[in-house]
């Protein structure tokens, strides 16, 4: 047994002499060293040495090759950004004092009425118009004014638009239509303190224009100074 042991590891380790010596003949071991370099990923020359990023300031200058103005300080046109702060013009108020608000008599209120329908039969009927009594929503507080649904509807455009609202002196305001909200908002509250608009006062809006109001202002304290009381 141990000499059939000793014959079988004596031809095993002649075979593998055998392959060795085939091996460096062919020259595999070499080969497949250069395979392995070859594809084993290499460091990028623009990975080893980073690029220095051009200056800014020197990117945008304009070299002078004139002698009479190669002294100068160079220019740069770089644009800088700028910013406007876009401000809205602010207009002063007498502010109202809502703890002392003073309502109409029913007798006022009627009176300021039936003078704004007088008017607004004597306007020319080419043109629609209403008429709006004032609450204190419109003229104290809140300062929006609802306008009626079925006018607008006719009458109004179909979205936002900016109105203008021209007095009996011809002094023009402007005010923003709600479309959706069906009212004036943005600039009432100024128109309605500039002309001292109060609770019982009766207006006239007369469509002049598609987006122009014609305002006629009838005054409810005019009742107190009339023959009717």
């Amino acid at each position: 047994m141990a000499t059939e042991t000793l014959t079988y590891e004596d031809v095993r380790r002649k075979k593998l002499e055998e392959n060795k010596k085939k091996l460096e003949e062919l020259k595999l071991g070499h080969l497949s060293i250069l395979l392995r370099e070859a594809v084993s990923p290499k460091t990028s020359p623009a990975k080893q040495h980073k690029r220095k990023a051009a200056s800014i300031s020197e990117e945008f200058l304009i070299r002078r090759r004139s002698d009479r103005i190669a002294n100068l300080p160079e220019q740069t046109y770089k644009e800088e950004p700028t910013f406007h702060i876009i401000t809205r013009p602010f207009r002063h108020h007498k502010r109202r004092d809502l703890m002392n608000r003073v309502y109409a008599s029913d007798e006022a209120r009627g009176y300021a009425m039936e003078k704004a329908e007088e008017l607004q039969s004597q306007l020319d009927q080419k043109y629609p118009s209403f008429i709006k009594p004032m609450l204190q929503s419109h003229v104290t507080g809140g300062f929006w004014l609802g306008l009626a649904k079925s006018f607008c509807s006719k009458h109004l455009p179909k979205s936002d638009t900016w109105f203008s609202l021209i007095d009996e002196e011809e002094d023009e305001s402007q005010s923003l239509y709600l479309a959706p909200k069906v009212g004036l908002s943005a600039g009432w509250r100024g128109f309605a303190i500039a002309h001292e608009l109060v609770d019982g006062d009766a207006l006239v809006f007369h469509l002049i224009k598609p987006a122009t109001f014609k305002v006629y202002i009838i005054r409810c304290s005019g009742y107190y100074s009339s023959d009717l009381h």
